[in-house]
């Protein structure tokens, strides 16, 4: 039976890609190990598509690459259903689909394409051009034209063999391909590097407007590590400072503020670029950048920067560090005091310590603390609170700065298979700063309908009245758009995404960023630090309520929470408690001389505070004590408060170490005057009562 002539069909035969007509072969494509796992190929329309690594090559009938689609996964299947073209990328626990659209410049993706802070993906087109070697570049360009990497190599051979028309070519048509923002970024250093300082800065306008087109907003914050896959900008521009090469390092500059003001390290090169302008006479432009630096503290936790969290981690390190020296020098002077009265109150129960065994509830009624006053019984209660507080506060602080560098919060925007996984494990607290988040995250990847029911549940926050201003817009709906938008403003006048959609033209980066490289699109709110902390963690009262109410939360291991404070936070906790049941027992019965003996006296002297523990005062002696001492502590290296500056270990400022040990003598003087003060009048006293007996 005779079977036809065979039709020509693209063939994979382990890495290499043939196209064969029959027994005829048309061409061949060998592909290397490195770039990764190969997909297909498939044929649709007479186009053959294969996919390589995180990318999907086009190839028509004759070989000739059509065009390349940059995905943000590894390719792990290809099919045509319908006619059109799907592909699948593999994620951590997640899969991306995506549509390929066909056009005579190749494949599009018709989805919005968020790319990972994974070097692996970003950095494929760069790894595939330098694991070719230099003999074979040629003809690596002649069969990868889409790829600048070799077309820019290429074009360094021709500039070495002194052809440097025909390298200005090759450059021109490097600049001629399609890339992701940060394949322009990687390339765009290079250029610079090779000597094309204008077409290193044709490639960042160009990275600037691919990645405002992918949903990435000046608004967000970046981390080091997504900025390290997204090209490592900042490096670059440190290399650029070293060499002060001034000139470049202002072009670099301005696509970090423009598109990445608040990346991960931010205010330490601002502020080193700053000093470099000044030491060149350019005062102004160097202060410029000193203000620009400080505006991106507002909306910040306390405005304190984007440090602002290891402030108040470092604070309450410091409050914690003042409270257990005060309470331990409270304990210890109680203890001394009570130590004489309590062995002989104990010897008929079988001693101070084995009573505990024998008769415990018998014991317990001569603990140190009965022999205190209900007053300083108080005072400890108090102490105790305030150091469950500071370490509650140590706690939030950790667990908050860990959920904060996310991935999913430091990419630079939201959305995306990978993004929404993130979001996923992060277990935001329920309230309008969380459905804010996931609402924008539905709404950058273009599904409104369920953008606009999140928005709807965080109502009345001003974010989502903007946002949901900006989806009726989209409907075509204009009067519902502008009174939700003054119904945002009205609500937050700070709003400066209500306040350009209403066309008040606000003169802020992120307005500028958006009449520039969005022109014609309305302003998304995207929610600042303190929005960003209350959805991940919520507030203090949060920690020190699962401290309470939920031991076993506490001590179970999360990003940014210590088992050791956990252990410490619940031991407060208890004994808070027991010093709140110790306020009902009476207290027991102490002879004057055993409640004033010699080493009593001098401790209250070498502590100060701890003698006048029944009065308001010792208690503010005995705090402020504490409080110089943990401020001093830096100097002897014991411990540091790297995010307080002026308390750093080895910064500590000469004129402040002096102040506070002049404060640490003014408090020893007090608290001696205050004591000599009591025991005149406690002699006093004796006297007249010896002579009332007499």
């Amino acid at each position: 039976m005779w079977a036809g002539p065979a039709q020509a069909a693209p063939v994979l035969e382990g890495r290499t890609l043939r196209y064969e007509d029959g027994p005829k072969l048309v061409w061949q494509r060998s592909f290397p190990a490195a770039l990764g796992d190969l997909s297909g190929p498939l044929e649709v329309g007479g186009v053959t598509y294969l996919g390589v690594g995180p990318e999907v090559y086009a190839y028509t009938a004759r070989g000739r690459v059509l065009g390349r689609a940059d995905l943000p996964g590894p390719v792990s299947s290809l099919d045509a259903s319908g006619g059109v073209v799907r592909v699948t990328t593999g994620g951590n626990g997640y899969a991306e689909r995506f549509t390929l659209a066909a056009g005579p410049s190749g494949p599009s993706v018709q989805e919005r394409v968020v790319f990972p802070p994974d070097p692996a993906v970003t950095g494929w087109l760069l790894r595939a051009a330098q694991a070719v070697p230099e003999a074979g570049v040629q003809a690596a360009a002649n069969d990868d034209p889409t790829n600048p990497f070799l077309l820019l190599r290429l074009a360094g051979q021709r500039r070495a063999a002194g052809d440097s028309y025909a390298a200005l070519s090759t450059v021109r048509r490097a600049l001629g391909t399609a890339l992701p923002f940060p394949a322009w970024v990687q390339l765009a250093a290079r250029l610079d590097t090779a000597g094309y300082p204008a077409a290193a800065d044709l490639a960042l306008d160009r990275a600037r407007r691919d990645a405002a087109g992918r949903g990435l907003d000046p608004d967000i914050p970046v981390s080091r590590a997504a900025l390290g896959a997204y090209g490592n900008p900042s490096a670059y521009l440190g290399t650029l400072l070293t060499q002060n090469r001034l000139a470049r390092a202002e072009s670099w500059m301005a696509y970090l503020r423009e598109l990445h003001p608040r990346f991960e390290g931010g205010p330490a090169l601002y502020a080193r670029y700053a000093g470099i302008l000044e030491t060149q006479g350019r005062a102004g432009e160097a202060e410029e950048w000193r203000q620009f630096s400080r505006s991106l503290r507002a909306g910040t936790l306390y405005n304190l920067g984007p440090n602002g969290l290891g402030s108040v981690r470092d604070a309450a390190r410091l409050s914690t560090l003042a409270l257990a020296l005060s309470l331990l020098a409270a304990a210890l002077v109680l203890l001394v005091r009570a130590w004489r009265a309590q062995g002989q109150a104990t010897r008929p129960l079988g001693g101070r310590f084995l009573a505990w065994l024998r008769r415990p509830l018998a014991r317990a009624r001569f603990v140190s603390v009965a022999y205190a006053s209900l007053s300083e019984r108080f005072l400890l209660t108090l102490l105790l609170a305030g150091l469950l507080a500071s370490l509650g506060g140590w706690q939030w602080a950790n667990q908050a700065g860990a959920a904060l560098r996310s991935p999913a919060l430091t990419t630079g925007t939201y959305g995306g298979s990978w993004g929404n996984a993130g979001l996923g494990d992060l277990n935001l607290r329920p309230g309008p700063d969380s459905a804010l988040l996931i609402g924008l995250a539905s709404q950058l990847d273009g599904d409104d309908s369920a953008a606009r029911q999140t928005y709807t549940a965080a109502l009345p926050d001003a974010c989502a009245l903007n946002n949901l201003g900006v989806i009726s817009q989209a409907r075509g709906d204009e009067a519902q758009a502008r009174e939700q938008y003054r119904a945002a403003l009205s609500a937050r006048p700070d709003l400066g995404a209500a306040a350009f959609n209403l066309g008040l033209n606000p003169g802020s980066p992120d307005a500028s960023f958006q009449r520039t490289y969005r022109p014609g699109q309305p302003r998304l709110c995207y929610p600042d630090g303190r929005s960003l902390t209350r959805a991940v963690t919520g507030d203090l009262s949060v920690t020190l309520r699962g401290a309470l109410l939920d031991p076993a939360q506490v001590l179970s291991a999360a990003p940014g929470r210590s088992p050791r404070l956990g252990w410490a936070l619940l031991g407060t906790a208890l004994l808070g408690a027991l010093l709140l049941l110790s306020l009902l027992l009476p207290r027991a019965a102490q002879t004057a001389a055993q409640a004033r003996p010699l080493l009593v006296r001098a401790l209250t002297v070498v502590l100060p505070g701890t003698g006048l523990m029944n009065s308001p005062w010792g208690g503010m002696l005995l705090l402020a004590w504490a409080a110089v001492l943990a401020a001093l502590a830096p100097r002897l290296g014991l411990v540091t408060f790297p995010d307080l500056p002026l308390l750093a270990s080895g910064t500590v400022q000469t004129g402040l170490q002096t102040g506070l040990i002049a404060v640490l003598a003014v408090i020893y003087v007090l608290n001696t005057i205050i004591l000599l003060t009591a025991e005149v009048r406690q002699v006093r006293q004796q006297r007249w009562e010896a002579k009332a007996e007499g």
